[in-house]
């Protein structure tokens, strides 16, 4: 079947996570150390234990990042002592400066030819369970759509949130490819909804679950040969 729909995740995909959410997690804590110094000195524990105690009370909040960590962020400072108004403001742009460091990163170098080359031939969109907005990253032009969990409240690997991205991407399952860094949230999800699974393997990992994706790559560079190879079988 002729490839219609490429639908690409985020991080780890199109970059390098990991160092990112460092970055991020050290602007928000100095920017707390400074206008919300009872809450700066706060072991990182303690957040954790706030975390789970608002997923608990309300779970639906699990494939919700943002919201979860704006709730956390005001507990935590409402139990410190800062008045309920107060403590809401300073959650709100306490997130604020940790989203536009989580945004502070580099794609990776084929990222952008890529996109290019694929976009002349297919449409893109992106399936994602992280908060980073291509938007932000420049590369919204590349997209028909970017698709995050929190929009629908439902994350990889349920096969709800691909069904999305077709309906988005104006196509049926088996037009559709989906490529992705995770076995079970991108190649199994993507495969339990009917699309093909492409692994983003660049360290040449093992593969240890047992349903086969349909394709590996070690650079996404290898994306158009491999799709020109499967468009050309009919």
């Amino acid at each position: 079947m002729t490839i219609q729909l490429i639908t690409f995740d985020l991080d780890d995909t199109l970059w390098e996570t990991a160092p990112v959410i460092v970055n991020a997690e050290a602007a928000l804590r100095q920017w707390l150390s400074e206008h919300a110094p009872h809450l700066g000195g706060v072991p990182v524990e303690h957040l954790w234990a706030i975390r789970e105690r608002v997923l608990n009370a309300e779970p639906g909040l699990k494939h919700r990042i943002s919201a979860l960590r704006r709730k956390v962020l005001f507990h935590a400072l409402h139990e410190v002592g800062y008045a309920e108004a107060q403590a809401a403001q300073l959650a709100e742009a306490a997130f604020e400066v940790f989203l536009h460091a989580r945004h502070q990163l580099q794609v990776f170098p084929e990222v952008q030819p890529t996109l290019e080359r694929l976009a002349n031939h297919f449409a893109l969109g992106v399936v994602t369970n992280g908060n980073a907005d291509v938007r932000r990253l420049g590369l919204a032009d590349y997209f028909k759509f970017a698709l995050c969990a929190e929009d629908i409240g439902i994350a990889k690997p349920d096969v709800r949130l691909f069904h999305e991205a077709l309906e988005r991407g104006e196509t049926r399952a088996e037009h559709a490819v989906h490529i992705g860094d995770h076995p079970g949230d991108d190649i199994a999800g993507a495969q339990q909804a009917g699309l093909r699974a492409i692994w983003y393997n660049p360290a040449g990992k093992a593969w240890e679950a047992e349903q086969l994706p349909d394709a590996q790559v070690r650079s996404l560079t290898e994306l158009p040969a491999l799709l020109a190879r499967w468009n050309a079988v009919r």
